[in-house]
């Protein structure tokens, strides 16, 4: 069972030390930087509802808060029926990890994130720091546990997501009126400590945790690491709280230390200033770079703007737009991890469904331009403002056919275009007059590719052997003065054909 001393004892063992020098020096995986796509759940008690987003646990208690409002019509009053009360009714009757792995495989992700706890304070796996787990409480399965298996037999890099942090304050509110949060409380109950929540700041926000829930904190998630080796741990954004520091520098020499031990390469993806600079991968929540970085990162989004978890009211994005996200980060040394939120009853949606199995029939002929591949001199090109800085996908941008994405493997440039049914304004089109009167209808112009002109160095430097289109073969291509010319042919995977408006991508084959 884990412990105090336990812990104590295997950060003293080393090679790491709880210091950010120490930590700082532990590497990434290898597979991370190759692998650029993975599968993000957020599965637990608050889909039951089915309401707005997974805040539901924390929202229903605010007065004013549809939430709120929707709970006492829909289950009564909060101190009747509070947020515990959905524990019977999440039974997973449907949930089969082999099914969303089946799932997960084929859209393409070669690592998966399942949220081990969230805010709400529910363990999704067996536990002995607290009964209120779902081995113990609800479906009665370790769901982290099936999960991992399921993981590892689909050939998948397995992770886990913990968001216990945020828990201190998660349930404060519930102490504001006549609630089950105002039960008596101790170390270990579900909705303990529930303390006040602050808007004073987060960093320094009052009351700081106190060392009995730290203690608790760093318990938790070294349980989780010895009992299911996870490669990857991911953290959201508050144990940047100052009173976080030294518990999360322990946790890592600890989970650091363990890897070493395993002979399993691990690593923690952090938001913020969760970590200090190095010592982990960062991860920019539903946002990215604005060029290509000189350090591997991540993003993390939803295939819906406005829940991490399954609702009725999603606003999903499209296919187009996911397959965006991932091209872009992959040219800019990032990856992208994606989320999808099964229903409570453990199945996955037929329109979640339909999107992922799109991105996996997208990779099917396009993969080779994304996985395992570098940045290019050049992240882009095109008249379209990439997106910028966490949160920045709150309204979709509307790509052309002059918006491409780089990148590179082997010796080759591939180049996406990102929306080849857009045809851009001539104007934007960068022009030095040469030998090229514009775009030929049906072609694309890649204005980077271009031949030299006026003693001009174009970005790239090579003779062009040939061009394939990724997924189609070998296509017509003329070499201009403008810029590489491209004449696209229908795809031939049937999922793709007659979607002109997703990605296309290119390799250009350098003599």
């Amino acid at each position: 069972m884990i412990s105090k001393e336990l812990i104590d004892e295997v950060v003293a063992s080393g090679p790491y030390c709880d210091s950010w020098e120490s930590l700082c020096r532990a590497p990434q995986p290898d597979w991370f930087h190759d692998a650029k796509f993975g599968i993000f759940t957020h599965w637990g008690l608050y889909t039951v509802p089915e309401y707005r987003n997974e805040w539901y646990s924390r929202n229903m208690y605010i007065k004013g808060y549809p939430e709120f409002d929707h709970h006492v019509e829909t289950y009564g009053p909060q101190k009747d029926f509070g947020y515990k009360d959905f524990i019977p009714m999440f039974t997973a009757e449907r949930f089969d990890p082999d099914e969303w792995l089946d799932l997960f495989k084929r859209a393409g992700a070669r690592y998966y994130f399942p949220v081990a706890e969230h805010h709400d304070g529910f363990q999704m796996y067996r536990s002995k720091l607290s009964h209120w787990n779902s081995f113990e409480k609800g479906p009665h399965r370790d769901v982290i546990g099936e999960l991992r298996e399921a993981t590892l037999r689909h050939g998948l890099h397995f992770a886990v997501s913990d968001h216990r942090a945020e828990h201190w304050w998660f349930m404060g509110h519930g102490r504001d009126f006549d609630s089950d949060v105002c039960e008596p409380m101790r170390r270990g109950d579900f909705y303990w400590p529930a303390m006040p929540e602050r808007d004073d700041g987060d960093l320094f926000s009052v009351p700081a945790p106190t060392a009995e829930y730290l203690d608790d904190w760093l318990l938790r998630v070294c349980e989780l690491i010895d009992g299911y080796r996870p490669e990857l741990l991911y953290f959201d954004w508050w144990i940047h709280h100052s009173a976080f520091k030294p518990y999360v520098r322990k946790m890592a020499a600890f989970y650091y230390n363990r890897g070493v031990e395993w002979g399993l390469p691990v690593s923690i993806c952090y938001k913020d200033g969760g970590m200090a600079w190095g010592a982990g991968i960062y991860d920019m929540e539903r946002g990215g770079q604005a060029q290509a970085a000189p350090f591997v990162w991540q993003t993390d989004t939803s295939i819906a703007r406005d829940s991490w978890c399954y609702t009725k009211t999603l606003d999903y994005k499209d296919l187009a737009e996911l397959l965006v996200t991932l091209i872009d980060a992959a040219s800019k040394n990032g990856n992208l991890l994606l989320n999808v939120g099964p229903k409570a009853d453990g199945s996955i949606s037929r329109h979640d469904r339909d999107l992922l199995e799109g991105v996996g029939a997208w990779l099917d002929a396009n993969g080779e331009g994304i996985y395992a591949t570098r940045p290019w001199l050049l992240a882009g090109e095109g008249p379209t403002i990439a997106q910028n800085g966490s949160f920045s996908d709150a309204e979709p941008k509307r790509w052309t056919a002059g918006d491409f994405r780089f990148t590179s493997k082997n010796g080759d440039v591939y180049a996406f275009c990102l929306n080849p049914a857009n045809p851009v304004d001539p104007a934007k089109l960068p022009s030095k007059g040469g030998d090229s009167d514009g775009v030929p209808s049906g072609a694309v112009r890649i204005a980077s590719l271009a031949s030299y002109h006026d003693h001009e160095v174009p970005p790239f430097h090579g003779v062009i052997a040939g061009v394939e289109q990724l997924g189609a073969g070998p296509v017509r291509y003329e070499c201009t003065n403008d810029g590489l010319v491209i004449f696209p042919v229908e795809q031939r995977n049937p999922r793709l054909s007659g979607r002109h408006d997703l990605p296309i991508g290119f390799k250009i084959i350098e003599r």
